[in-house]
C-alpha cells in the first residue's frame, strides 16, 4: 500500500473514531438524537476544506454514532446527510470571504435540516407528517446545526489554518483526490 493511501486510511479513521466519540458524549446529555441537537462532532464537518478523506471519515463517524440513535432510520438518513453534506463542503473549500471558509459549514446545516428534518417528520411516532410539522422540525435541527457548524466548526477551522496544524494534521500525500 502506497503511503498516500494509508495516509488517508488514517486519517478517515482518525476522524470517524473522533465523530463517533463525540456524538456519544452529546448522547450523555441527551443532545445526539431527534429534532432538538447539538452534537458536538458535527463541528468536524468543516474539516473537508483540509482534506478529502474527511468525506468518508465522518459519513462512517455518523453511521457508528447513529448506531445508539433511538431512530433506527438514522442509519440511513443520517449517513446520507452527513456523506452529502462532507461532499458539498469538499465542493466549495476554496469559497472564500475575506480569506475565510464561511460557505463551509453551511452545507451541513442545509442537508441535515431537510434530511433529517424530514426523517423526523415522517418516521417518528406522534408526528404529524405534514408541512408545518416537516419545517418545524427542519428548523429546529437546522438551528441545532448552525450553532455547532458555525460556533464550533467554523473557530476549529480557522484556527487549524491560522496555527499551521491543518498542513500538519493533513499532509499533501493523503490527498488522494479532490
Amino acid at each position: 500500500m502506497k503511503k498516500g493511501n494509508l495516509s488517508y486510511l488514517a486519517q478517515a479513521g482518525m476522524i470517524a473514531a473522533i465523530y463517533a466519540a463525540l456524538t456519544y458524549l452529546a448522547m450523555v446529555f441527551n443532545l445526539a438524537y431527534g429534532s432538538i441537537q447539538f452534537r458536538f462532532s458535527e463541528a468536524l464537518t468543516i474539516l473537508p476544506i483540509f482534506t478529502p478523506a474527511a468525506v468518508p471519515g465522518l459519513a462512517i463517524g455518523c453511521l457508528i454514532g447513529n448506531l445508539a440513535s433511538p431512530y433506527p432510520l438514522d442509519l440511513i438518513f443520517g449517513t446520507a446527510a452527513s456523506l452529502i453534506a462532507a461532499l458539498l463542503t469538499r465542493a466549495v473549500r476554496n469559497v472564500r470571504i475575506k480569506k475565510l471558509p464561511v460557505l463551509a459549514p453551511l452545507p451541513p446545516v442545509l442537508v441535515n435540516a431537510v434530511i433529517v428534518g424530514l426523517q423526523i417528520t415522517l418516521f417518528t411516532p406522534g408526528e404529524t407528517a405534514s408541512l408545518t410539522g416537516f419545517l418545524i422540525a427542519a428548523v429546529q435541527v437546522g438551528l441545532g446545526q448552525f450553532a455547532v457548524c458555525y460556533l464550533l466548526g467554523l473557530p476549529l477551522g480557522i484556527a487549524l489554518e491560522k496555527s499551521g496544524a491543518a498542513k500538519a494534521i493533513f499532509p499533501p500525500s493523503a490527498k488522494r483526490k479532490s
